[in-house]
């Protein structure tokens, strides 16, 4: 039978209690830490050489999916009662709203080092240390909406800009598209400054701290945000019934994205799956 994610701001106290609870555990038997290398091994950007799975790729959407789901079945080994909630960012758009409560992620960083000091993963509570990143950084970071460069968070016009697109993704299936569902989501734009941060890739940059860059997972807000953007596609399939996943075949030899990205029916690494078989999640969880 699927289990259902729900919607951060409508979790109960226990609801909470348990996913932290569970987070924590993941933490203290180095689980968790092992989420935070792979994703910093498939940050590629479309600069590099090789082949791109997580980002800047078609394959972003399934292979984050794949990284949501086994978080969420290493929680369940912790505490089955325990889904991973998602952050609806077009409605609770406060830096003292969900998740941000001293019950279930904390609050903002400090203003002169943005060292968060509040909630259960705050260094100082002892059981939330980073011990994988781009720096050398041991506690948990945020700069909430940057109020020395303010953004904002994207609006429910900007994510139905990226749903209404009927085609899941286009050449050259890279940064650069400029059509399709897939790039107007992860929110890679043109120009400078916050206009080129779009959906996505502008929540990123509006929690700032450590969850700018590869190494986001420290920051667990990552799974709440990832979940609501997991919505998204879920919402975009049922949306455009019949659309999938693209491209449906690898690009040829003389593409240059030719072994560069993953085609729907080709393997996702690090596992064995393709995104085809991530398309229909129904059967394993749905969204409250």
């Amino acid at each position: 039978m699927a289990y259902v994610r729900k919607d951060a701001g409508t979790l109960t106290r226990a609801e909470k209690r348990r996913f932290v609870k569970a987070l924590l555990e993941l933490k203290r038997r180095g689980e968790y830490d092992e989420f935070v290398r792979m994703h910093l091994e498939y940050f590629s950007p479309d600069g590099e050489r090789g082949l791109r799975a997580a980002h800047m790729a078609p394959s972003f959407l399934p292979w984050h999916r794949r990284l949501l789901l086994e978080l969420e079945r290493a929680l369940r080994r912790v505490d089955s009662s325990v889904t991973v909630p998602y952050w609806d960012w077009t409605r609770d758009r406060t830096t003292t709203s969900a998740p941000w409560t001293a019950d279930l992620l904390g609050g903002n960083g400090r203003p002169s080092d943005h060292r968060v000091m509040t909630g259960p993963f705050a260094h100082r509570e002892g059981n939330w240390t980073l011990k994988e990143g781009v720096t050398e950084g041991a506690f948990l970071t945020r700069d909430l909406g940057r109020p020395r460069a303010p953004i904002e968070l994207p609006t429910k016009s900007e994510l139905e800009w990226a749903l209404k697109d009927p085609v899941y993704d286009a050449p050259p299936w890279d940064s650069t598209s400029g059509k399709g569902f897939r790039n107007k989501l992860e929110g890679w734009g043109t120009g400078g400054g916050s206009s080129s941060w779009r959906n996505h890739n502008r929540v990123h940059r509006w929690v700032g701290g450590a969850m700018v860059g590869g190494a986001s997972v420290n920051d667990p807000v990552f799974w709440l945000h990832h979940a609501f953007v997991d919505l998204q596609w879920y919402r975009w399939q049922r949306r455009h019934r019949g659309a999938r996943y693209l491209p449906a075949t690898p690009p040829g030899s003389g593409d240059e994205q030719h072994g560069r990205i993953v085609a729907r029916h080709q393997k996702l690494p690090p596992w064995d799956v393709t995104p085809a078989e991530l398309e229909d999640v129904g059967r394993i969880y749905r969204y409250a």
